[in-house]
């Protein structure tokens, strides 16, 4: 017998309480910057793990995260490596090696969810909140319970302490601050 939800839940009151884990091969950690104030740069981190506690009232869940900053991927391996260094997380120079999250809140707004929780990258930490889009519950074919969700947010790279820029003769900066984190995670019920 699979671990199916009735049909008449709806929203986030479609997951079974118990620990979700993020599932990586079927997730992404991505962000998009700007470059030269005319071009969006995107990226992504590769090695990241997080789990999901669900509570019997979803708006009481729980959600951590780690990534690994050194799986950075731009598709440049010279951006990835300036990323890595003193400029910006120090990876070299004894940074902090994992940007983490951990929940402080979850509110629903007419099926409109926001996840409230610390972000801290090299030391930092910043509340934040993401905009968080569920899509669903489904069981693979192998039996396994799985969900499915989106979450975006904004934040300002200086608030983590990643300060480096250039400024260009015709006005203006090489890198934005202002980083769009976007998140696609699948997650399976343990």
């Amino acid at each position: 017998m699979t671990d199916q939800t009735p049909s008449n839940t709806t929203g986030l009151g479609a997951l079974t309480p118990g620990t979700w884990n993020v599932d990586p091969a079927h997730s992404t950690v991505g962000f998009v910057a700007r470059h030269l104030m005319i071009t969006k740069v995107r990226g992504r981190f590769t090695d990241f793990s997080g789990s999901l506690e669900i509570t019997p009232d979803p708006l009481q869940s729980r959600v951590e995260a780690t990534v690994n900053l050194a799986s950075v991927d731009t598709g440049d391996a010279g951006r990835d490596a300036h990323l890595l260094n003193a400029d910006f997380f120090d990876l070299e120079g004894g940074g902090s090696p994992t940007m983490t999250f951990v929940s402080t809140g979850i509110k629903d707004d007419d099926g409109d969810y926001v996840l409230f929780g610390d972000l801290t990258i090299n030391g930092v930490t910043r509340q934040v909140q993401f905009d968080i889009e569920f899509d669903g519950v489904n069981v693979d074919p192998w039996n396994n319970t799985k969900a499915g969700f989106s979450a975006a947010t904004e934040i300002n790279r200086k608030d983590f302490g990643l300060e480096w820029n250039v400024a260009l003769e015709t006005g203006g900066v090489l890198v934005g601050d202002k980083v769009k984190v976007q998140l696609d995670i699948q997650a399976v019920k343990v």
